[in-house]
C-alpha cells in the first residue's frame, strides 16, 4: 500500500488581486478542521470520510468554491458534467493522494508574517490526468446549453468556440495563468499510463446519460445528446406534381385546349356543312347568320311569362330615366344647387379626416391572429424596441494578416477589420451617440431613449457592435503587449477571442481585457458582423452597428423623443461623409418617411397624368363640325364638369366615412380617382355621343329629347354602375384592410358619381346645348359666334363609323369569329396554366422610392447572419410552481422530453426547415441554475430577508436555500416567487453570470399583486430570411411548433397557449391566406356582378353569365399577366384585380345591354349593331382615356407605382378593351342570349307609322 502524501497545504502569499498561491507541502494529509466539514461535503463529498485528512485547509476549500462558482452556474444544469468538473478541481486541490499525480516545477520563497517562518510558494506544477477520464468529462459536458445566450456553455468556458473545443484544449485553459482566474500555472499532462514515475488521476466518471447521485438525474436531451435518440428529421419535400416529366397544369391545360379547339372546329364545319345544305335550326346557337325577319320572329312561339316580365322592367326603367332627364333639363339651377349642397355636406367630413400611415393598420386587421399576438406581446412585455442600424464597408481598405505569437498559421482579416479603418468606425458610432434632437425645448440624446437592460445599475445604451468587444474605447482598441522585437497580443488577439466568447470578462491573452459589451450583455459576432464564410467571423467583409432603442406602448411624449432622434439620425447619416466607409441604414421611421416621401414625390406623376386625361375628355367629347364652328361645337366646359363630378363623387366618398371615423389610405387617395374617372368618364362619353349622334324628332322640345336619350342609356349606366357598386360593397366582407378600405370607400364613391352623373350633369348637359344652340362660345359662353346655321345637327364621329362600317362587319365576319376564339381561348387556358406560379408576397424594396437611401440598405441586408428575433410566448395561466408546470416548459435536468423549451431546440437542430436558427434562451432553466444553494448567485441578508448581490462581501449574507437534498432541489410554491423577482433584479457580475436583469428582466410579467407568474416569452432567432416565401414559411413553421407545444402541454380547456411573435408577422401573415382571400374576394365580385346584371337586364340570365364569364377570362388574364411581368400576389395587387373587376363590367356590361335589347333578326347582326353604337362610345371613353394616363405612370419614381399600377392599368385596361370590344361581341354572336320577343312586339308597335327607325335603341 502506497502511503500517501500531499505537495500543498495552506495558502502562501498573493499571486494577483484576490488570488492566493498555495504553500508547498510534503508530508502525509492534514485531518480537516470540524468548520471546514460543510464546505467539503459540498464540495468534495467522496473526500468525507474517515477523519477527513486532506491537502488543503479550510481556506482552499473556500478558494476552490468561489473560483467554481463561474463553471457551477453554466455546468450544474447537468448534473453528471459538473459532478465529473468538479472530481477534477477536488483531486486537484484536496486528494491525500496528490503525490500520485502533481508535479511540483517551480516554487518562490515566502514569509508567513502569521508564523514567522519561511515556506514556499508553489508558481507551477504538473497535473498528470488520465486521457479517459479528461474525454468522459468532455463528452459529459459538450452539449450543455447556455440559455441566456443561446449557445453551448463551454463557448463561454473553453476559451475557444465550441466547435474548436475539445477535452485537451478546454482543460489547459482552465489551469492557464492567462485566463485571468487561475493565480498559477497548472500544466495538465494527458496520459492513461505511468509517466516518469507519476500515476495519472483517472478517477471514474459519470456520462451524462447517467445520473450523479440518489437525487438527482441524467440530463437533459437538451444538454446531452446521446440521450435524445436520433436526430429529428424535417419532412420530405412534397414531389411535384408531373405529367410527361412536365408541370401537370401545362399538360392538362395544353390537352384542354386542344380538346376544346378540335370540338369548336368541328361544330363550326359542321353547321358550315348544313347551311351548304340551306338547312337551318331555330335552336342551334352557334348558327348565328340564320338571319330570321323580325317579323317572322315575332311570330314563332308565344311571349313567355319571363320575357314580359323582363321588357316591363325595361320599359318602368326607360319611363321613370326618361322623366328625370326631362326635370332636370327643365330645372337646372335646383338640381346643381341641391347637387352643390349635397358635395359640400359631405365634403365637410375632412374636417374629421384621418388618414393611415401605419403599415400595421394598413396591412393587418385588429381582429387577425397577428395583430392580437402583437398586442398581447405589446401589453405584457413592451412593444419590440426601435432599431437604427448601419451596415458598414470600407471599399478602399485592403484585407489584414495577423501572426499570432509565438507561432500560428497566419489569420486573415476582412477590410473592415483594419485598426485604422475600427477607429474611423468608432469615430462615427461616438459621434452618433452624441447625436441631439429637440422635443418641446428639450434636448433628446440616445441615452435618453436607447435600451439599457442594467439600469438604473448600468445606464450604458446598448450598441451591437464589434467595437464594443473593445468597450467602445479607443484606448482599449489600441492595447498592445509586447516589446521591442514581439507584439504579444493586440486587438487581433482580443478579437479572435471575443467572437468565440462574447460573454467572457477576460480574454486568455497577455491583454486580459473584457468582451462583455459595456451596457452588460455579450455582443455575439453573427449580429455585428457579415459577409464572411461558416463561422470564419475574421473574413468579415462588413460591420453591422445597431442601435436598440426603447419602443412605447400608449405613450407618444417618449415615442415622440425616439422620433425625433431617429430624425436627426437620419439627417446626419445622410450628411456624413468618410471616403474611405460605404455606409447603408435605416432608421426605424425610415420605411415609413420614404412610403410618405414617395406619396408626395409622385404627385406630379398623378397630376400629369389626370391632366393628360382631362385634355383628352374635353376635346373628344366635343364634335367638331368646321373649323369655324371650333369654339362653339368644342365641350371643354362640359368636359371639366363632368371630371369635377368624378373627383366630387371621390370627395364625398371620403368625407363621408370621415364622418363614421375610417381612416383614409394611401390606396385608397391613389387608386379610387383612377377606378371613378374610369367609370364616370365611360358614362359621360355615353351620354354625350348617344345625345350627338340622336336626331330631334318633330315637335320635341330639349328636355324632352335629353331625357329620351337618357331613357335609353341610363339604364345601361345603372347596370354597370350598380354592379360595381355592390361588387365593391361586398368587398369590404374581406379580412385584409387594404382591400376592406378600398372596397369601401370605391363602392360609395362609384354610387355617387352615377347619382351625380344622371342629376347634376344632366342638367349641366342641358345647359351646353342650349349654349350650343344659341352659338355661344364653349368656356367663354356669354360671347356669341358671328357664324350662322343651326348650331346642332345630329352627327356620326369618324370613330363610329369606323366601328359601324369597317371594324364590327370585319370582326364578325365567318371566318375571323373562330380565329377570335381560338386566340382567346389560348390566351385563357395559357393564364391558368401558370396563375399557380404567381409569387406571393412584396418585395419590401418595390415601396421605395428609386433615389431612397433605404433602397441601398436593402441590398445590403445580404450581409447579415442572423434573422429576425422570434419569441415563444407562453400566456398567462400556466402554473410554474408545482414541478408538473415547471417540467412542462424548461429544457434542464428532469424536465420533459417533450417541453416548451425541449422542442425549441429540436426545431433549431432541423433550421432548414423550420427557419429557427438557435436553441432558446430560457429564464426558467437560468432561473434554476441561480438559485441553487452550491451557487453564490442567491443570497439574502439574515436580517432583513433583502436580497444580496453576489459581489457584496458582507457575513451577513447567507444563502437563499439550505444546502440539504431538500434544498438543492427545484424551488415550489412559495419558495418559486420569493427568489423570482430578486433573480430578475440581479445583474451578472464575475462572481455570477447568471443573474437575470440584463437577459430575462422583460421576458416576465407578473400578476397585478406579484403573487403569480403571468406571461412570460422564450427568445430565438429566426434563420436568415431573404424575401417574401422565407418570411411566410418562417412564420407559417414558428406557429405550426407552438401549436404542436400548446398541444403536447396537455393545457386544460385552452384557457392558455403558446404562440410564436415576431416583429414582421403583423405584415406576412395576409400571405397565409391570400389565395384565399383572392379567390373570395373576386368570386364575391363576380357573384354580385352576376345577381345584378340578371336583375337589371330584365331577368336575361344567359346574358348575365355571357357577362360573368367574359369576367372571369379577364381575371384570369390579369394573374397570367402577373407571372409574365413579375407582379406579385399581395394586397395591393389583390385591390387592383377587384379593381379590375369593376372596369371589366364597364367594358363588357354596356355592349352586352345594347345586345339584349337589340331587334335585329340574328346574333350576329344584334352583335353588330351593339359593338358599332357602344363599342365607339366604349373605346372612345375608357379605353383611349385612361390608355393616355396609363403611359404617364411609367415615368414615376416609384417603383410601385411602376409595377402594381403603370404595369396592372395597363393590363386591365388593355386587356378589358379586347374582351369587351373584340372577344364579347364573338362571342355574343355564337351563344348570346335570344332576342326578347317581347321587346320585339313593343319595338314594332313603336315604330309603327314612324319615318325612320332609330339607329340607337336600349
Amino acid at each position: 500500500v502506497l502511503s500517501q502524501t500531499c505537495v500543498w497545504y495552506g495558502e502562501c502569499g498573493v499571486a494577483s488581486g484576490d488570488k492566493r498561491y498555495n504553500c508547498a507541502y510534503d508530508g502525509p494529509p492534514i485531518a480537516l478542521p470540524e468548520d471546514g466539514y460543510d464546505l467539503i461535503q459540498e464540495l468534495c463529498p467522496g473526500l468525507f470520510f474517515g477523519n477527513v485528512s486532506t491537502c488543503c485547509d479550510v481556506h482552499q476549500l473556500q478558494t476552490l468554491k468561489n473560483n467554481l462558482q463561474l463553471p457551477l452556474q453554466f455546468l450544474s444544469r447537468c448534473p453528471s458534467c459538473f459532478y465529473n468538473l468538479i472530481n477534477l478541481f477536488c483531486e486537484l486541490t484536496c486528494s491525500p493522494n496528490q503525490s500520485d499525480f502533481l508535479n511540483v516545477t517551480s516554487t518562490i520563497p515566502y514569509y508567513d508574517p502569521v508564523l514567522k517562518e519561511n515556506k514556499s510558494s508553489i508558481t507551477e506544477l504538473q497535473y498528470f490526468i488520465g486521457e479517459r477520464f479528461a474525454n468522459a468529462m468532455y463528452n459529459a459536458c459538450k452539449d450543455v446549453e447556455a440559455p441566456s445566450s443561446n449557445v453551448k456553455a463551454l463557448g463561454l468556458l473553453c476559451g475557444k468556440d465550441v466547435k474548436d473545443c475539445n477535452a485537451t484544449n478546454w482543460i489547459e485553459y482552465m489551469f492557464s495563468k492567462d485566463n485571468g482566474q487561475t493565480p498559477f500555472s497548472i500544466i495538465p499532462i494527458f496520459t492513461d499510463v505511468p509517466v516518469h514515475g507519476m500515476s495519472p488521476m483517472n478517477n471514474a466518471t459519470k456520462g451524462c446519460n447517467e445520473s450523479a447521485d440518489d437525487s438527482t438525474g441524467p440530463c437533459s436531451c437538451q444538454d446531452c445528446s446521446i440521450v435524445c435518440g436520433p436526430k429529428p428529421q424535417p419532412p420530405p419535400l412534397p414531389a411535384p406534381w408531373l405529367l410527361f416529366g412536365l408541370d401537370a397544369v401545362y399538360v392538362i391545360m395544353w390537352i384542354s385546349y386542344m380538346g376544346f379547339l378540335l370540338i369548336f372546329f368541328a361544330l363550326v364545319f359542321g353547321v358550315w356543312c348544313y347551311r351548304r345544305r340551306n338547312f337551318v335550326s331555330d335552336y342551334t346557337p352557334i348558327d348565328s347568320n340564320a338571319a330570321f325577319p323580325a317579323s317572322s320572329q315575332q311570330d314563332h312561339g308565344k311571349v313567355t311569362c319571363g320575357e314580359k316580365l323582363g321588357e316591363r322592367f325595361e320599359n318602368g326603367l326607360k319611363m321613370t330615366f326618361t322623366s328625370w332627364g326631362a326635370f332636370c333639363v327643365r330645372n337646372p339651377r335646383p338640381v346643381i344647387l341641391f347637387s352643390v349642397v349635397f358635395i359640400a355636406m359631405c365634403c365637410s367630413g375632412f374636417v374629421y379626416v384621418r388618414a393611415t400611415t401605419n403599415p400595421v393598420e394598413l396591412w393587418s386587421a385588429p381582429s387577425s391572429q397577428a395583430r392580437r399576438e402583437k398586442e398581447y406581446f405589446d401589453t405584457h412585455f413592451g412593444p419590440f424596441f426601435r432599431t437604427e442600424q448601419l451596415i458598414i464597408q470600407a471599399p478602399h481598405s485592403h484585407p489584414d494578416t495577423y501572426s499570432p505569437y509565438p507561432s500560428g498559421a497566419d489569420v486573415p482579416f476582412g477590410p473592415p477589420l483594419t485598426k485604422e479603418i475600427l477607429h474611423q468606425v468608432l469615430d462615427l458610432q461616438n459621434a452618433i451617440v452624441d447625436i441631439t434632437a429637440s422635443v418641446d425645448n428639450e434636448t433628446v440624446m440616445l441615452k435618453d431613449i436607447c435600451l439599457a437592460p442594467l439600469a438604473p445599475y448600468n445606464n450604458n445604451c446598448t450598441i451591437l457592435s464589434v467595437l464594443n468587444y473593445f468597450q467602445n474605447s479607443h484606448s482599449v482598441l489600441d492595447h498592445s503587449v509586447g516589446d521591442e522585437f514581439f507584439v504579444y497580443a493586440d486587438y487581433h488577439t482580443h478579437f479572435l477571442y471575443c467572437v468565440r466568447a462574447p460573454a467572457s470578462l477576460n480574454d486568455t491573452s497577455f491583454l486580459h481585457d473584457p468582451c462583455l459589451g459595456t451596457f452588460g450583455g455579450p455582443v455575439f459576432p453573427w449580429l455585428v458582423l457579415g459577409g464572411y464564410d461558416g463561422d470564419n467571423y475574421n473574413n468579415a467583409t462588413a460591420l453591422i452597428i445597431t442601435f436598440p432603442v426603447n419602443n412605447y406602448y400608449n405613450d407618444s411624449r417618449k415615442l415622440m423623443k425616439a422620433l425625433a432622434w431617429e430624425k436627426e439620425f437620419i439627417s446626419f447619416v445622410k450628411n456624413y461623409s468618410n471616403p474611405n466607409l460605404t455606409i447603408s441604414f435605416s432608421a426605424e421611421r425610415s420605411v415609413e418617411d420614404e412610403i410618405d416621401r414617395e406619396s408626395r414625390s409622385d404627385i406630379g406623376t398623378v397630376v400629369i397624368s389626370y391632366i393628360v386625361m382631362f385634355v383628352y375628355i374635353s376635346i373628344a367629347l366635343g364634335h367638331i363640325q368646321s373649323c369655324r364652328r371650333l369654339l362653339v361645337d368644342s365641350k371643354i366646359s362640359l368636359g371639366i364638369a363632368g371630371i369635377l363630378i368624378v373627383l366630387s363623387s371621390v370627395a364625398c366618398s371620403i368625407g363621408i366615412f370621415s364622418y363614421f371615423g375610417i381612416p383614409v389610405t394611401l390606396i385608397v387617395i391613389e387608386v379610387i380617382p383612377f377606378l371613378v374617372l374610369a367609370i364616370g368618364v365611360d358614362n359621360i362619353f355615353i351620354i354625350v355621343q348617344t345625345l350627338q349622334r340622336d336626331e330631334r324628332l318633330q315637335g320635341e322640345t330639349l328636355d324632352k329629347q335629353i331625357g329620351r336619350v337618357l331613357g335609353d342609356v341610363a339604364p345601361s349606366m345603372l347596370l354597370s354602375s350598380f354592379s360595381e357598386a355592390v361588387a365593391f360593397f361586398l368587398g369590404t366582407l374581406s379580412s385584409m384592410p387594404a382591400v376592406r378600405t378600398f372596397s369601401l370607400f370605391a363602392g360609395m364613391a362609384v354610387l355617387i358619381d352615377f347619382l351625380l352623373q344622371v342629376t347634376c350633369f344632366v342638367s349641366l348637359l342641358g345647359l351646353d346645348v342650349r349654349r350650343q344652340e344659341r352659338n355661344r362660345l364653349d368656356v367663354l359662353c356669354c360671347i356669341q359666334s358671328s357664324e350662322e346655321g343651326s348650331a346642332v345637327q345630329p352627327a356620326e364621329s369618324s370613330l363610329f363609323l369606323f366601328f359601324k362600317n369597317l371594324y364590327s362587319p370585319y370582326l364578325l365576319k365567318d371566318w375571323m369569329r373562330p380565329i377570335i376564339v381560338a386566340v382567346f381561348v389560348g390566351l385563357l387556358s395559357f393564364s391558368t396554366a401558370v396563375v399557380h406560379n404567381v409569387e406571393i408576397g412584396l418585395d419590401q424594396a418595390l415601396s421605395m422610392p428609386d433615389d431612397s437611401y433605404v433602397m441601398d440598405y436593402f441590398s445590403q441586408l445580404k450581409y447579415l447572419h442572423a434573422g429576425p428575433p422570434v419569441y415563444f410566448v407562453l400566456e398567462e395561466g400556466h402554473d410554474y410552481t408545482s414541478l408538473e408546470g415547471q417540467n412542462m416548459v424548461c429544457g434542464g435536468m428532469g424536465c420533459n422530453n417533450n417541453s416548451l423549451v425541449q422542442q425549441i431546440f429540436n426545431a433549431a437542430e432541423i433550421s432548414s426547415y423550420t427557419r429557427i436558427g438557435y436553441a432558446p434562451s430560457s429564464w426558467i432553466d437560468d432561473y434554476f441554475d441561480w438559485v441553487k444553494p452550491q451557487s453564490s448567485c442567491c443570497r439574502v441578508y439574515n436580517t432583513t430577508g433583502q436580497f444580496c448581490n453576489a459581489s457584496v462581501t458582507d457575513p451577513s449574507c447567507t444563502r437563499c436555500r439550505p444546502l440539504t437534498p431538500e434544498g438543492k432541489q427545484r424551488p415550489q410554491g412559495k419558495d418559486f416567487m420569493t427568489f423570482l423577482p430578486m433573480f430578475l433584479s440581479d445583474n451578472p457580475n464575475p462572481k455570477c453570470g447568471k443573474g437575470g436583469h440584463a437577459a430575462y428582466n422583460s421576458a416576465v410579467d407578473f400578476t397585478t399583486n406579484h403573487s403569480a407568474v403571468g406571461a412570460t416569452y422564450f427568445m430565438t432567432y429566426h434563420t436568415v430570411l431573404k424575401d417574401s416565401s422565407d418570411f411566410i414559411q418562417a412564420m407559417k413553421q414558428a406557429r405550426a411548433l407552438a401549436d404542436n407545444i400548446t398541444e403536447t402541454m396537455g393545457i386544460p380547456g385552452e384557457s392558455y397557449r403558446v404562440f410564436p411573435y415576431s416583429v414582421f408577422y403583423v405584415f406576412y401573415e395576409q400571405y397565409l391566406t391570400i389565395v384565399h382571400d383572392a379567390v373570395f374576394n373576386l368570386c364575391l365580385s363576380l357573384g354580385s356582378v352576376f345577381l345584378v346584371t340578371t336583375l337589371l337586364l330584365g331577368f336575361e340570365v344567359w346574358a348575365a353569365v355571357v357577362v360573368s364569364v367574359t369576367i372571369a377570362m379577364i381575371i384570369i388574364n390579369m394573374f397570367g399577366v402577373m407571372w409574365l411581368w413579375g407582379i406579385s400576389l399581395n394586397a395591393v395587387s389583390l385591390v387592383n384585380l377587384v379593381m379590375s373587376c369593376g372596369i371589366a363590367v364597364e367594358f363588357c356590361s354596356h355592349v352586352t345591354r345594347a345586345f339584349t335589347v337589340s331587334t335585329k333578326g340574328s346574333r350576329v347582326e344584334r352583335a353588330q349593331e351593339a359593338l358599332a353604337h357602344m363599342g365607339s362610345s366604349v373605346f372612345s371613353g375608357i379605353t383611349l382615356t385612361k390608355f393616355g394616363g396609363i403611359v404617364v405612370l411609367a415615368f414615376s419614381k416609384s417603383q410601385i407605382f411602376k409595377v402594381f399600377y403603370f404595369r396592372m392599368y395597363l393590363a386591365m385596361v388593355l386587356l378589358g378593351a379586347t374582351h369587351g370590344l373584340i372577344f364579347l361581341p364573338v362571342l355574343l354572336s355564337y351563344i348570346g342570349p335570344s332576342v326578347n320577343k317581347a321587346k320585339t312586339r313593343a319595338a314594332q308597335e313603336r315604330t309603327r307609322g314612324t319615318e325612320r327607325e332609330r339607329l340607337l335603341y336600349f
